[in-house]
């Protein structure tokens, strides 16, 4: 449903988007991922046509977004960061008039926004200006717009931006919903979300992509997967310079320090331990070998966030 193919896009000297690659197939909902200034947004406004590329060439449901435009429009739904409301209008004349400009034929244009209505949960605020919502129903009424004229492709930036966690759940909750028959690429900087709504996941960074996959394709890939989280009696920096100097032990994160307590995170560099177990064992022999009390020792698997800070931070900034 989505096919891009060295998509680039230059603002003056700044090359914002630099040979982005990558396909999207039906029905799959798929996290895109980056740092702020990356390129995630620049490339979802191509996608869209809302801003031509360079070069490269981009596809919706078959159709070329630069030379089919209209088609591809008619066949999107987009929900931008900040969705382009207009306050003084009722939520329920809003998608009237929504549906107008999408010219939803007039016999089934009725029909189509109170099925819009009640797949968005908006049937208790029809008659409220928009202007007096929550920012959680504008989403609501933001994706609802996005969704009236049953686009066969969906792509929403920063769909839960400035939402409280109750908003978030819900929003989530109804984009898992539409996920069922729709084709999503949305962006978040909100990674449990990601693992919560996704199926794969596309991380940018500096206008390039630099990783794809699963969520748990992608935490496989830091320090085989696992890590060791210890919590010894023992100054921050005696701990990373201790079990830092260990053998295979590739990045030691401080997560705090407390009354004298240090709890760290220790990444594996690749299969230096070979067998799973061997650098908590490891990490209990350094802690024993320095006399330290050990309150907390635990193997996890590697979350998103790491993935993210390794393919994007870069080695300068992967131990604090």
């Amino acid at each position: 449903m989505i096919e891009v193919q060295m998509l680039t896009k230059s603002f003056g000297p700044v090359e914002a988007v630099r040979g982005v690659s990558f396909e999207v197939s039906r029905g799959e909902v798929v996290g895109f991922l980056g740092p702020n200034g990356a390129g995630k947004t620049t490339t979802m406004r191509m996608l869209v046509g809302y801003i031509p590329p360079s070069s490269g060439t981009a596809r919706l449901a078959g159709y070329d977004v630069a030379r089919d435009s209209l088609e591809v429009r008619r066949r999107v739904g987009y929900l931008p960061e900040n969705a382009p409301l207009y306050n003084d209008m009722m939520v329920d004349d809003f998608l009237a008039t929504i549906a107008g400009i999408r010219q939803i034929d007039r016999a089934r244009r009725r029909s189509r926004i109170d099925a819009t209505i009640q797949e968005c949960g908006l049937e208790k605020v029809l008659k409220k200006d928009i202007g007096e919502l929550s920012r959680g129903y504008r989403q609501r009424v933001g994706l609802a717009a996005a969704l009236l004229h049953e686009p066969d492709v969906m792509i929403l930036d920063e769909p839960t931006s400035g939402l409280d966690p109750n908003q978030i759940t819900e929003i989530r909750a109804l984009i898992r919903q539409i996920g069922r028959e729709k084709t999503i690429l949305l962006s978040t900087h909100i990674l449990p979300e990601v693992s919560a709504t996704c199926g794969r996941v596309l991380i940018i960074n500096d206008g390039q992509i630099v990783a794809s996959g699963t969520p748990d394709e992608l935490t496989a890939r830091v320090g085989g997967g696992d890590a060791v989280v210890v919590a010894v009696r023992a100054p921050r920096d005696e701990v990373r310079r201790r079990i830092g100097a260990r053998p295979g032990v590739r990045d030691v994160r401080i997560l705090g320090e407390e009354n004298g307590v240090t709890r760290a995170s220790i990444a594996s560099a690749g299969d230096a331990h070979g067998a799973e177990g061997a650098l908590a064992e490891d990490v209990f022999r350094c802690a024993v070998e320095a006399g330290w009390v050990v309150s907390e020792l635990r193997t996890e698997r590697a979350s998103l966030e790491e993935v993210f800070r390794s393919l994007t931070v870069g080695e300068r900034e992967a131990v604090s």
